[in-house]
């Protein structure tokens, strides 16, 4: 056993757990989005929150839950003891004089800050959302059906944590952050992996890019949407929101 933990010890090892690590956050991220989707439903919540308490209490969901701490957990790790590896490597080489931003990506120099963003956005999402539903501090749905009337309004704390403008701000640049983050994770993970063809290398190139740009902006959307054009219990605004808005919204 003793190759295997060399090998996971080893920059090559370390690269190859970031690279599956960061494809299986990417399908968190998917799922994720297609619930928050429910956010956009013009129902009071409704739909949001009957997501977001199965999500909570589905026996299956909750230990897929541990993988995903535990896909977070090694990846974050990773990513700083790279980031350490890369800067000392650096500094003993004397890459300074090289001229490294003319031999790689703003994105790939940058991943580590990039990477601290999306950190600090994280621990206080995970606060104001995870923690908050995990183990109470939301109000209840209420009203007369007995079979929404005991869910918790996570809808509501949604809304209101996207009026407050220094949390939108933080959302945004965390969602810009992720957007260059995916670019240039998705790439090389491929690569890490093996998966690098010149057949299959530009298309995996076009995805992640699509993929970057739509699951960064769509999350990004949210914050903005509903601090722009709804109340505070997220009505839209009549005296801004256009017809347009309306039909978009009831779309989803």
């Amino acid at each position: 056993m003793s190759w295997i933990t060399k090998t996971l010890t080893s920059s090559i090892g370390r690269k190859i757990i970031m690279s599956l690590t960061g494809l299986f956050l990417c399908t968190f991220l998917v799922v994720h989005l297609v619930g928050n989707l429910q956010l956009f439903k013009h129902d009071q919540g409704l739909a949001f929150n009957t997501y977001s308490h199965f999500m909570g209490t589905n026996p299956i969901i909750r230990t897929i839950e541990w993988g995903l701490v535990l896909g977070f957990g090694f990846h974050i790790y990773e990513a700083f003891a790279l980031s350490r590896r890369n800067r000392a490597a650096r500094g003993a080489q004397g890459y300074v004089s090289n001229h490294s931003e003319q031999n790689s990506e703003w994105t790939s120099r940058n991943m580590g800050i990039l990477g601290s963003i999306i950190l600090i956005f994280l621990i206080v999402h995970l606060y104001n959302f995870f923690w908050r539903a995990r183990f109470g501090g939301l109000p209840k749905v209420g009203g007369n059906d007995i079979e929404t009337q005991d869910l918790d309004n996570l809808y509501l704390a949604v809304v209101d944590s996207f009026h407050v403008w220094w949390y939108v701000l933080l959302y945004v640049a965390a969602q810009i952050s992720l957007g260059y983050h995916l670019w240039h994770g998705f790439r090389s993970g491929f690569q890490t992996l093996g998966l690098n063809h010149r057949k299959y290398t530009p298309l995996i190139k076009y995805v992640g890019y699509a993929f970057a740009v739509v699951v960064s902006a769509a999350f990004a959307s949210m914050p903005l949407y509903f601090y722009l054009f709804t109340n505070d219990q997220g009505d839209l605004k009549a005296a801004i929101a256009s017809p347009i808005l309306h039909a978009v919204a009831s779309a989803f």
